[in-house]
C-alpha cells in the first residue's frame, strides 16, 4: 500500500509540533495533506537522508538543488508557508541538542531514520561550495567567490536580466511597468544623484556587464572606468562598449577596487558590489573610496541591508546563500554603512530606501528563468538553474516581509571649507 507521504506527513507535525502547512507527494505516489496547498514533492528517500544528516535550511536546499525535493503550484506560497518551519527556526548545533530531549522528536527522527533507508549521508551537490573560511576576503579569495556567481554564463544571465543586463534593483514608477523601464530609470537616478557632467570622470565599481557604464558615457557625456572580477562580464562589456561606440569615453577592467590607482574621480558610483566586501573589510573599502575621490566628489552606494540583531554578535551569514548563492557575502544593517562610510571621512548626505522595489525585480528575474526554464537549465546546468530560481523567488518574500532592504546611499568626500557643493533641496532628481 502507497503510504509514504501520509508517514511523511505524521513524522513531520510530530518532529515539529505543528500541523505541515503545505501538501506532500511521496516518491510511492502517495499525497497527503491540505488539498488547496502548494505540493511539497519528496521525489526520493534520498531527500530524506539529506535532510536527516544536515537538518534545517542547508539540508532543504541539498535537496532542493539535487533535485530530490520539488514544488508544485505557487512557488512563493509554499516558500512562505515553510519559512517558519525551515529558515526561521534555526538549526545549530544547541538548537538541535535542545529538541533531541524531546521524546517525541527523537520518536520523530527514529520514524524518520526507518523511513529514509541507507543511512550513509548522500553526497553535496556539485553546485555546492566547498572551501576554508580561515582567509575571508583575500583578494583571491573574493576573485573567486565572484567567479563563482557571476562566471555562470552571460547567456544565462541574458535570461533571467532580459536587454538591460543589470543584475540590482530596479527603480519602479509602477508595478505594472516594464523591467528593462525600471532598470533605465534606476541607472538614471542614480546619474542625476551624482549630478554627472560631461567631460567628468566616474569609477563603476562592480560594473558587471557595463549597463551603469554605457548609460553614463551615453546620456551625460562622462568618462568612465569600469571594474570587476569577473572575466565574463568584463568581454560581455567591452563588446557591448564596442556595440555603442563608446570605446573612447569607457574603459572596462578586470580589477580589484583596491588596486585602482588613477584617481582622483569626480564620482564612483557602486551598485550591488558592497555586499560583497565583508564586515572585516568594509571600512578599506569605504577608505579606498574616499580616497579615490576629489574633494567635492561623490558616492551612490546601492546596497541590500539586514535587520540589526539586538546582540550582533549572533548574526550568521545565511548557508544557503553562502553555499550556492554568494560565497563570503555579508549583509550589515543600514546604520552599520552610514556609520563606516562617514568613518571612512565621506559625509553622508541622503539615504532612500528602495525595498519594494527589489520585490519586485526579483519576481521579474524569476518569471523570466521560468519562461525559459529548459534553456536556463541546458546553459547552465539544472542544479544550478534550480539554485537561482530558489534564491530569487526566497528573496522576494524576504524584501516582502522586511526581513532585508535595500538602500542608496549618497556622500559626499566634503572639503576642508565644508561646501559640499549639495544645494540646499537636494532630492532635485525626483
Amino acid at each position: 500500500m502507497a503510504d509514504a507521504a501520509l508517514r511523511l506527513k505524521s513524522l513531520f507535525e510530530q518532529l515539529l509540533g505543528t500541523p505541515i502547512p503545505v501538501r506532500i507527494r511521496a516518491w510511492d505516489g502517495s499525497v497527503a495533506g491540505p488539498p488547496d496547498a502548494p505540493t511539497l514533492v519528496v521525489r526520493n528517500r534520498r531527500a530524506l537522508r539529506r535532510l536527516l544528516w544536515k537538518p534545517g535550511e542547508l539540508g532543504m536546499a541539498r535537496a532542493w538543488v539535487s533535485g530530490d525535493l520539488g514544488i508544485e503550484g505557487d512557488l512563493y506560497a509554499a516558500l512562505d508557508a515553510m519559512s517558519e518551519l525551515v529558515w526561521e527556526r534555526g538549526d545549530d548545533a544547541r538548537t538541535l541538542a535542545q529538541a533531541l530531549r524531546d521524546p517525541e522528536v527523537r520518536s520523530a527522527v527514529r520514524g524518520l531514520v526507518k523511513l529514509a533507508g541507507l543511512p550513509l549521508p548522500p553526497a553535496p551537490p556539485p553546485e555546492e561550495v566547498r572551501r576554508s573560511r580561515a582567509h575571508l576576503h583575500t583578494k583571491r579569495t573574493d576573485k573567486r567567490a565572484i567567479s563563482h556567481h557571476y562566471d555562470v554564463g552571460n547567456d544565462f544571465y541574458e535570461i533571467v536580466l532580459g536587454p538591460s543586463m543589470v543584475y540590482s534593483c530596479a527603480y519602479w514608477e509602477s508595478p505594472d511597468g516594464t523591467l528593462e523601464d525600471a532598470q533605465r530609470d534606476k541607472l538614471e537616478l542614480i546619474c542625476r544623484k551624482l549630478e554627472l557632467t560631461p567631460g567628468q570622470r566616474l569609477l563603476d565599481v562592480g560594473c558587471g556587464w557595463g549597463s551603469m557604464a554605457i548609460h553614463a558615457a551615453r546620456e551625460y557625456g562622462v568618462s568612465v572606468v569600469g571594474v570587476t572580477l569577473s572575466q565574463e562580464q568584463a568581454a560581455y562589456a567591452r563588446k557591448r562598449v564596442a556595440g555603442e561606440g563608446l570605446t573612447d569615453k569607457v574603459e572596462i577592467r578586470v580589477q580589484d577596487y583596491r588596486d585602482v590607482t588613477d584617481g582622483p574621480y569626480d564620482a564612483i558610483s557602486s551598485i550591488g558590489m558592497a555586499e560583497h566586501v565583508g564586515a572585516e573589510r568594509y571600512l578599506e573599502y569605504a577608505g579606498v573610496l574616499h580616497s579615490l575621490l576629489k574633494p567635492g566628489g561623490r558616492l551612490l552606494n546601492h546596497q541590500i541591508a539586514r535587520r540589526p540583531h539586538r546582540d550582533e554578535s549572533s548574526y550568521s551569514i545565511d548557508e544557503f546563500i553562502d553555499s550556492y548563492v554568494f560565497p563570503d557575502g555579508e549583509l550589515a544593517p543600514i546604520g552599520t554603512t552610514v556609520t563606516q562610510l562617514e568613518r571612512a571621512g565621506l559625509e553622508v548626505r541622503d539615504v532612500e530606501v528602495i525595498r519594494e522595489h527589489y520585490a519586485l525585480t526579483l519576481r521579474r528575474w524569476v518569471a523570466n528563468l521560468e519562461a525559459e526554464w529548459s534553456r536556463a537549465a541546458k546553459l547552465a546546468g539544472a542544479g544550478r538553474a534550480r539554485v537561482w530560481r530558489l534564491y530569487m523567488a526566497a528573496s522576494a518574500l524576504a524584501f516582502e516581509r522586511n526581513r532585508i532592504g535595500v538602500n542608496q546611499v549618497l556622500a559626499v568626500r566634503t572639503p576642508d571649507s565644508g561646501n559640499s557643493g549639495v544645494p540646499l533641496r537636494a532630492r532635485t532628481w525626483n
